[in-house]
């Protein structure tokens, strides 16, 4: 039975396993004072071309979520997010849970854009509303779609104009830099208040590093990452992946093999006479199955089934990893092609 239901059902990758070990018995400092930290922090300050940015190493994405919204937010501000977001749907109501609200909107395509967001303004116009504060986005979105550089310089655009925060949950975010989207880790930095960049979906054990460029955003975070319990006694342990992340190029190419793995998948199952729900460049893809070759096909693979398309038919999504195999991808085809011709 191979899994494609997600991209963190493996461990980590042997590399950043091979370094943990090496690292294991020197004596670090805690809470992210550790000299691996520091080496993380520096490789990514230069990926994002400024020597002094704002930059976090927290174990997950909810947690990184959580304590960067709550933060960025005063207490009668509000949360702007596509209705698919994942703050929206898979997070407990973790950011409702610190009491600011989430305005959710419908995006088709998973992403936002000014004329999905001018009607939520418009509606929240006084002090008897909350008051819309922070847009949020992931890149790529839950359904593997992609903002190009422009639409998010548009988006950021729209948000100055507007005195609205923009911050961007990048937990597949290499996914993204790698897919044909001409963004780079420094555009992302210069485009948005603050973002994220995902390792346990890349090959890290763990972990997510938010990176912080408004300096109104800065002030005792430290203090808020601790007190919303995320500033770990062995802080080494994700600085020492996240030094082997970046120290290289391991973070891209891990990256652009998941992305190639699925578009093999894509490639393929197109050539068999297969839909698609939604077109994603990603590593997540949506293709639409008979009910009758999802219930064959689920004897020797696990995945989600994402949406009804009507009685016959549903999408389902395939997720690919840092580590999945070709033979996998292969054999999931010939799978799919026996099952069509039953």
């Amino acid at each position: 039975m191979y899994s494609f239901k997600n991209d963190y059902s493996e461990g980590a990758h042997p590399e950043i396993l091979q370094a943990l070990v090496e690292s294991n018995l020197s004596q670090e400092e805690g809470y992210g004072l550790d000299c691996h930290t520091e080496r993380a922090i520096a490789l990514l300050r230069n990926q994002v071309a400024d020597e002094n940015a704002d930059i976090h190493l927290l174990s997950g994405g909810t947690q990184t979520n959580l304590i960067a919204i709550s933060s960025f937010l005063r207490p009668h501000e509000a949360c702007i997010c596509a209705r698919s977001g994942h703050i929206a749907t898979h997070e407990t109501g973790a950011i409702e849970a610190t009491g600011h609200k989430l305005l959710a909107v419908d995006a088709p395509n998973g992403k936002l854009t000014r004329q999905m967001i001018e009607p939520v303004l418009f509606e929240h116009h006084f002090e008897h509303m909350v008051k819309p504060r922070l847009v949020y986005i992931s890149n790529p979105t839950e359904i593997g779609t992609i903002y190009s550089k422009k639409e998010l310089a548009e988006l950021q655009r729209f948000c100055l104009e507007n005195e609205l925060l923009l911050y961007v949950d990048g937990a597949r975010l290499g996914t993204a830099l790698v897919a044909d989207g001409g963004l780079t880790m420094a555009d992302m930095y210069q485009l948005t208040d603050a973002f994220f960049v995902g390792g346990t979906k890349t090959g890290a054990l763990l972990g997510e590093a938010l990176v912080v460029r408004n300096p109104d955003l800065r002030r005792d975070l430290r203090y808020l990452i601790k007190q919303r319990g995320g500033l770990l006694a062995k802080g080494r342990l994700l600085g020492v992946q996240f030094e082997e992340l970046f120290k290289d190029n391991l973070y891209f190419e891990l990256s652009a093999h998941a992305n190639e793995m699925a578009q093999l998948m894509v490639r393929e199952l197109s050539q068999a006479g297969c839909r698609f729900w939604i077109e994603s460049p990603t590593n997540q893809i949506f293709p639409i199955f008979e009910n009758k070759v999802i219930d064959q096909l689920s004897g020797d693979f696990e995945f989600y089934v994402w949406a009804r398309i009507d009685e016959a038919s549903s999408a389902v999504r395939l997720v690919t990893s840092w580590a999945t195999p070709r033979e996998a991808v292969v054999k999931f085809i010939e799978a799919y092609r026996e099952a069509v011709a039953n």
